[in-house]
């Protein structure tokens, strides 16, 4: 993902199949509901959108095995391990600046720890949760998704000790690409990698920002205290990140061979969403149709990546025409045309489909049509 070198290939090519796969469950389960619904009564329990309907065991079946997957990248002392050939591992990470690092999930089949991609996995996860969190509680697994976060966050907690400073990697890419083993088998050391003032870095702070933010959410009522602690975190990161602008690809300028930076100001976009949904405070709201614009690229549909958060940014300040009261807002919008537009990019009969974004859903609706039905 975002690789400069052939090493990263093979991660593009796991991280595109859990992808793909997970895009053929949501589909497929997508098209059950639809069939259910032409073929039921209206007494039955409405398909998606709404509350979850009934379950199609083999679509619940291939949820829970592609959930696992999370499970298989856990980092640490590992609690009620589900995964027979996986083990602690990297349990001193952080010790060498006295921190608890062991926690969170190795980028791929590596046993590097990228804070930008995993803060991605946590906001991105996070969001699907409080979409379809009463769907995933259907079929037993919200609690596995809730788990899976809260690994994640740890980390990022953990990684946050001080206002003005954010541990965002974790061991050697290079010495790490070079012995391909199992992680609870490695033995070199595992450096550690940090901004501050000195050495910015405004869109792995932001996106650290943004998952915090939304996965307060997640916890505000089952764990209001956890909360509390990622929202405070949040806060914090989203002011060193904007008082303290430049890029980690700039400050660090070794992370451009694994995950370079476009830009920050979609993570700042981001965050700031993120945090006026978790807060209410209109101090986040005043950014986003404020200042912030200049990082909107209005009427521009990009692609929703770990590197740029615009499309997902643009459909999350949608929302805010549709609820809380801020439908005539002229600036959200422009977010919400733009949001449109991304959508209209995605559709392979829309008249601005284009076939590159298009083809992998081509692919997978070809798959669908000749799953059983």
């Amino acid at each position: 993902m975002g690789a400069k070198s052939d090493s990263k290939g093979c991660k593009w090519l796991s991280w595109f199949i859990v992808f793909v796969v997970l895009a053929i469950i949501a589909g497929a389960v997508a098209l059950v509901l639809i069939k259910k619904k032409q073929n039921e009564s209206d007494n039955e329990p409405a398909p998606v959108p709404g509350p979850p309907g009934p379950v199609t065991q083999k679509y619940s079946d291939a949820l829970k095995t592609a959930m696992q997957f999370f499970d298989i990248q856990k980092s640490g002392k590992l609690v009620d391990n589900k995964i027979s050939w996986r083990g602690d591992s990297a349990v001193k990470d952080g010790s060498d600046a006295k921190l608890d690092l062991s926690k969170g999930m190795y980028d791929a089949g590596d046993h590097m720890k990228f804070g930008l991609p995993m803060a991605f996995t946590a906001s991105v996860l996070s969001w699907s949760i409080l979409e379809y969190g009463d769907h995933l509680d259907k079929v037993d697994q919200l609690e596995e998704a809730q788990d899976s976060l809260k690994w994640i966050t740890d980390f990022l907690v953990n990684a946050h000790p001080k206002d003005n400073v954010l541990y965002i990697q974790v061991g050697d890419p290079k010495a790490d690409h070079e012995c391909w083993n199992r992680p609870e088998d490695m033995t070199e050391k595992r450096p550690l990698t940090q901004v501050n003032t000195s050495a910015p870095g405004t869109e792995v702070a932001a996106e650290t920002a943004a998952a915090m933010a939304s996965a307060s959410l997640v916890f505000k009522k089952s764990n209001p205290t956890y909360s509390d602690t990622l929202l405070k975190h949040a806060k914090q990161l989203f002011t060193f990140a904007n008082e303290n602008r430049g890029s980690y690809s700039e400050s660090i300028p070794d992370v451009q061979k694994f995950y370079n930076s476009t830009g920050y100001g979609d993570e700042l976009l981001w965050a700031a969403g993120w945090l006026y949904h978790a807060t209410g405070d209109k101090t986040y709201l005043d950014f986003v149709i404020g200042d912030g614009q200049e990082f909107a690229e209005f009427g521009k549909p990009s692609w929703f990546s770990w590197d740029n958060k615009l499309a997902g940014a643009q459909v999350l300040l949608s929302r805010l025409t549709f609820f809380g009261g801020n439908k005539d807002n002229s600036v959200l919008q422009k977010y919400k045309k733009t949001a449109e537009a991304v959508m209209c990019g995605l559709l392979p009969k829309s008249p601005t489909a284009t076939s590159s974004r298009t083809k992998i859903l081509f692919l997978v609706s070809l798959v669908l049509l000749h799953l059983p039905s």
